[in-house]
């Protein structure tokens, strides 16, 4: 890039590593020179959280309110009853109202980790874009927005260009999208002023579409930015790891587990972690992430560290690293590992007749086991259902494989039967399991 900015908010995101592209870098930095910029990013209710994904564009909405400009968080409970088609393959499972409501409820937790919300000039603000989207006149929007729109330019973006050639249909509901998301930015501005619409780089078609519709309509200039699309250096999708995606609420993903996918960090990504993730200095970041050896492990940690305390706070960070020092250093069972709690249900009776408990409804059954005054030797279960129940495999055929190729542990001891039966008298204390080095978890029984 040639431009040299003079605001700091765009100076830091060179800086960094946030910026993939912008519109008008000019226009932009002066506009930031000029005053409060509020700007906005746009997150769709598909899950009941967001994931790491999110987190370097929540970083950026930071870095701006830092700067001294207001932040929007717009909440998709319209534009998520239509799915956003960008680079998938295929459409977005159709969600329904109560369901989008509720994981807007359980995505709008993370936010105020990040940012600072009131009334005040650069205060962030929560929006919903179902406040102007479930009430529009279909022939209306036809008519005074959709004839704005090019159906030819529409085909040339990228996000639907690729689904197009690789000849995988795109619905008419679905091609929508980029109209109203388009048209959101054009609300935005209306209604607040908003004069920047950030994004990751697959974005860039519907940014550049909400530019277009709100010169056309109302004939203001806004800008749009986007971030580079992360994958690790070993090429993974980053926020993804074995046991799935990794999620920001707490009660998704515990701060020990959240803490150790950062403290797991390859050596190749450390230093562009740091600056990207934390608010350490550029400096600092580039010197810790030059360490070499068994020396970058403390820079993982520091990044460890610095990520969870932003998201769960600082006591939750350094719990997580107390956890994972009695866990990986000193071989014990740290108090703040994933725990997963059983009942008696959970286990077989091996004195039951197992006609006899067939005849029985579910609620039956659960009832007859609860009541059951046996000896514990007599209620048993397979280990291998145990890394299932814990979350560290996937299904008994995955957790079988596990055991079988030496990857599993059972109170730090190694484990090669799949088939062994613990009883419930084993669980007197938690049981600690391993799925190879670096993931862990308890399990106890209910008393």
């Amino acid at each position: 890039m040639t431009y040299h900015p003079k605001s700091e908010f765009i100076s830091i995101m060179i800086s960094r590593g946030f910026l993939a592209d912008c519109t008008d870098y000019q226009g932009l930095d002066e506009a930031m020179q000029a005053g409060v910029v509020p700007s906005y990013i746009g997150y769709d209710a598909t899950a009941q959280s967001l994931h790491v994904g999110h987190l370097l564009n929540i970083m950026m909405l930071r870095w701006l309110q830092k700067s001294g400009h207001k932040p929007i968080t717009l909440m998709g409970g319209g534009t998520t009853k239509v799915g956003d088609p960008s680079f998938r393959s295929d459409e977005r499972p159709l969600l329904g109202p109560d369901q989008i409501d509720a994981n807007i409820r359980g995505m709008g937790q993370v936010f105020s980790r990040y940012l600072s919300y009131g009334e005040g000039e650069t205060d962030a603000i929560m929006l919903n874009n179902a406040e102007w989207l479930d009430d529009l006149n279909y022939l209306d929007f036809l008519r005074d927005i959709g004839r704005h729109f090019s159906v030819n330019r529409m085909l040339s973006f990228e996000s639907v260009k690729s689904r197009l050639d690789r000849e995988q249909s795109l619905s008419f509901l679905e091609f929508n999208y980029m109209i109203l998301q388009a048209y959101d930015f054009l609300e935005l501005n209306r209604r607040y002023g908003c004069l920047l619409q950030m994004g990751g780089s697959d974005q860039w078609g519907n940014i550049v579409n909400g530019i277009d519709l709100t010169r056309r309509v109302i004939d203001h200039e806004v800008y749009g930015l986007t971030s580079p699309l992360l994958t690790t250096s070993d090429g993974r999708k980053m926020g993804k790891s074995q046991g799935g995606a990794i999620w920001l609420n707490g009660d998704m993903l515990s701060p020990y587990e959240f803490w150790q996918f950062w403290r797991n960090t390859t050596d190749a990504d450390t230093g562009r972690f740091l600056k990207l993730y934390t608010e350490l200095p550029v400096e600092e970041c580039d010197r810790l992430g030059a360490l070499a050896g068994s020396e970058i492990n403390e820079a993982k940690i520091i990044l460890a560290n610095e990520v969870t305390a932003l998201l769960h706070g600082a006591e939750a960070a350094q719990a997580a690293q107390d956890t994972a020092r009695e866990v990986f250093e000193k071989g014990g069972v740290g108090d703040d590992l994933p725990t997963v709690t059983l009942s008696l249900n959970d286990f077989i009776w091996i004195g039951a007749n197992e006609a006899f408990l067939q005849g029985m409804s579910l609620t039956e059954r659960n009832e007859f086991i609860s009541n059951l005054k046996r000896e514990p030797q007599e209620f048993h279960i397979n280990v291998a259902s145990l890394f299932v129940k814990a979350g560290l495999a996937k299904s008994g055929k995955e957790a079988k494989r596990l055991i079988s190729e030496n990857g599993a542990r059972l109170d730090d001891a190694p484990l090669t039967d799949a088939g062994l039966m613990l009883d419930s008298g084993a669980f007197a204390a938690p049981i600690k399991l391993s799925a190879g080095k670096k993931r862990h978890a308890l399990v106890k029984l209910d008393s």
